[in-house]
């Protein structure tokens, strides 16, 4: 079947189905997806996994985690975007997907503005700076001047061209006038495991998934690249408060399905998404990772990934790493 054709049935399907009531009413009756695109350990993993799971609990049918690295997380993204529009494939936006990749990739294969129905925020969680103890640099000033004394020498780890802790690490780089070497994973985990062994020096890491081994002293936090410190890592400064005015990367997630899905369909998944958001567990378990909740309409995640597109793309364009 040809896209064009492919196109077709989804829209028919999208528009016979906006009209059946009994549609929406029956909705869910089987299994939902939820597709992650990055690989398991890293943040998306653990804010997805939470909210699927208790999801599924309100939803009365399971919502189970798919994921799918590659390209930054356009892969897994692109897929979402050209399954059938009928509320049974959804995908955890984020903004390394939504922000970054239409900017960073010529052909990412999705527009973030036209080829979704935002269905709703989740929250926003700050990178770390994170660096193995064996790492001379105890600070970021400190960081700086070596990588000053050492031009060319410092390598960094990121979940992968393209995404967040990519582009973070650009800007930072910029922001300090240093040269860093990136280092491209297929996903947060893995840079965090090589971290971990010392074949890395530092990474940019979401807090949710370098906090434990922060806790546990495998790793030395020197920042966060929020405007703002975590209250999970208090004690931690950010970027800008150490030397770099102005320096604010913040990672916010959401669950998007494909445009075209029907109206009561998005309602009923954002109703859901607000109910897991609002349960005790949740804000426990998302706070204990350090992702402060943000729920919203799906008019609001809209005009959110509006404007997250146009700060990202503007850094994506000024750090020069944009890829064919």
């Amino acid at each position: 079947m040809s896209i064009w054709n492919k196109w077709l049935c989804a829209a028919a399907f999208g528009l016979a189905a906006a009209f059946n009531p009994a549609y929406a009413q029956t909705f869910p009756n089987r299994v939902i997806t939820l597709v992650i695109p990055f690989a398991p350990g890293g943040s998306t993993s653990i804010v997805g996994r939470v909210i699927a799971d208790k999801m599924s609990e309100i939803l009365g049918e399971k919502v189970v985690v798919d994921n799918r690295p590659g390209a930054g997380g356009t892969v897994g993204t692109k897929a979402v975007a050209k399954s059938d529009p009928d509320g049974y494939t959804i995908a955890l936006g984020y903004t390394g997907t939504l922000a970054i990749g239409p900017s960073l990739y010529k052909n990412a294969g999705y527009d973030p503005r036209k080829d979704f129905a935002p269905i709703g925020l989740i929250g926003n969680a700050p990178n770390s700076l994170v660096v193995h103890p064996s790492f001379p640099a105890k600070s970021v000033a400190e960081l700086i001047a070596y990588a000053k004394a050492n031009p060319g020498k410092v390598n960094f780890g990121s979940a992968g061209a393209g995404t967040v802790s990519h582009i973070t690490g650009e800007y930072f780089a910029a922001s300090a006038g240093i040269t860093l070497i990136h280092i491209p994973y297929k996903g947060t985990g893995p840079a965090l495991t090589d971290l971990l062994g010392g074949h890395i020096p530092m990474a940019f890491a979401p807090i949710p998934a370098s906090h434990p081994n922060i806790s546990a002293g495998k790793l030395r936090a020197l920042a966060v690249t929020s405007a703002t410190r975590s209250s999970l890592l208090p004690e931690v400064p950010t970027i800008a408060e150490s030397g770099l005015p102005g320096f604010d990367a913040s990672l916010y997630y959401g669950l998007v399905a494909p445009a075209g899905t029907p109206r009561p369909v998005i309602d009923k998944l954002n109703a859901a998404l607000q109910a897991a958001l609002a349960s005790a567990d949740v804000k426990k378990q998302l706070g204990l990772d350090g992702t402060e909740i943000t729920p919203g309409t799906p008019e609001d995640y809209a005009a959110f990934i509006d404007k997250d597109e146009k700060k990202w793309a503007g850094l994506v364009k000024a750090s020069g790493v944009a890829q064919e």
